[in-house]
């Protein structure tokens, strides 16, 4: 028996290659959903692959048989097996795109040179493989269609690719629409600083009356850090040691538009001090949660500080410290995996002065900021 392999868009064109070559004297061996590879053997595009075979010389027909009845010849045992495979190939196509990106990222000298730059930019700002990967993927179809493309204009749209990756998260800072707001975070990150900030912030410029709660009994001075905070605002601060302390507290600012609460600052990657933190404070009273980080930590513990903190539901982040550190890739990483966004940055001490709300446009612009250099 003579074999011959065909490829088509979709099964009706490739029967209709096989009827022009065998007409219906032709037995169908197998027939599979394929796909092609795209850059660094990701799967782009569903074809059809049917195998024919024929006990006789291969002959071309002068007629044409009934395409419908043909077609319908074939449909029971084509969708069965089409059917049969469907789920299996659609998980194996997660599967493998995941694999693929872990195991077959680029790096700078496997990739058109036009590309290069872009690539040891984002990885200068130590962003993550896997997104760093997905932006190259896209530029190396952009160089596929365009081979004269430059790299200032592939630059261009590596930016527009990271910009639709950020834009899907909640940005920016305050809309006051909640009135308690929950401060957390590990010791050291500069907590109050920020929350000084986003109060003089809230009554210089948006003319609210704010109100101030801490918990943070254990660090000598914290208290009067934020007294004195407070003072210049001409805004209260209730000390609260207790979960009763704290109901007080609540109650007694409930008058207030905002009610800034500076939680204790301790070492987070010990379970103790959040089971002690969740049993002060009700992180369930409406309030919004804000969990503080610092650039000049490692990623890795800053993951462990997130995941640790997953049941205070955690709407945004807030990053301090970015004036000592040239890079935010970190920022950007914990933004993407745990779908977090952005309500501040910090770029320095001075009050209400360095700090941003978080916006898209700003954090690709710190990104790729030596980009023109």
């Amino acid at each position: 028996m003579r074999m011959k392999k065909y490829i088509a868009e979709t099964m009706p064109e490739a029967m209709k290659k096989v009827r022009n070559d065998f007409g219906e004297d032709a037995v169908v061996v197998s027939s599979k959903v394929i796909h092609t590879k795209g850059f660094l053997g990701m799967f782009k595009k569903k074809m059809f692959e049917v195998v024919v075979g024929l006990d006789q010389e291969e002959r071309v027909v002068d007629t044409r048989p009934d395409l419908d009845r043909f077609e319908k010849k074939q449909e029971f045992d084509q969708q069965s097996m089409l059917t049969q495979q469907n789920d299996d190939i659609q998980k194996q196509l997660l599967e493998l795109k995941k694999m693929m990106r872990s195991v077959n990222q680029p790096s700078s000298n496997t990739l058109p040179a036009v590309i290069q730059p872009v690539y040891q930019l984002l990885e200068e700002q130590e962003l993550d493989k896997e997104l760093i990967t997905e932006i190259c993927d896209e530029l190396f179809g952009i160089v596929n269609v365009k081979p004269n493309v430059t790299t200032e204009q592939l630059m261009i749209s590596a930016q527009e690719a990271m910009y639709r990756m950020l834009s899907k998260m909640p940005m920016g800072g305050l809309d006051f629409k909640q009135k308690f707001v929950n401060v957390l975070g590990p010791t050291g990150v500069g907590k109050t600083t920020t929350i000084a900030k986003i109060a003089a912030r809230a009554v210089l410029e948006k003319k609210k009356k704010v109100a101030f709660i801490t918990t943070d009994t254990y660090r000598i001075g914290a208290i009067e850090q934020l007294k004195t905070y407070a003072n210049l605002l001409h805004a209260p601060v209730e000390v609260v040691y207790t979960s009763e302390d704290y109901k007080r507290a609540i109650e007694q600012f409930s008058g207030h538009d905002l009610v800034l609460i500076d939680t204790a600052g301790r070492n987070y990657k010990e379970v103790k001090f959040i089971d002690d933190l969740e049993q002060l404070i009700d992180v369930k009273n409406n309030a919004l949660n804000y969990l503080v980080l610092s650039l000049t930590a490692k990623e890795r513990d800053m993951t462990t500080i997130l995941k640790q903190f997953s049941s205070f539901e955690i709407q945004q982040l807030i990053f301090t410290k970015l004036d000592e550190t040239n890079t935010i890739g970190s920022m950007i990483n914990l933004m993407v995996k745990y779908n977090k966004g952005l309500a501040y940055y910090t770029d320095g001490q001075e009050v209400p002065e360095n700090i941003e709300e978080g916006s898209v446009s700003q954090l690709v612009e710190l990104l790729f900021r030596g980009a023109e250099k």
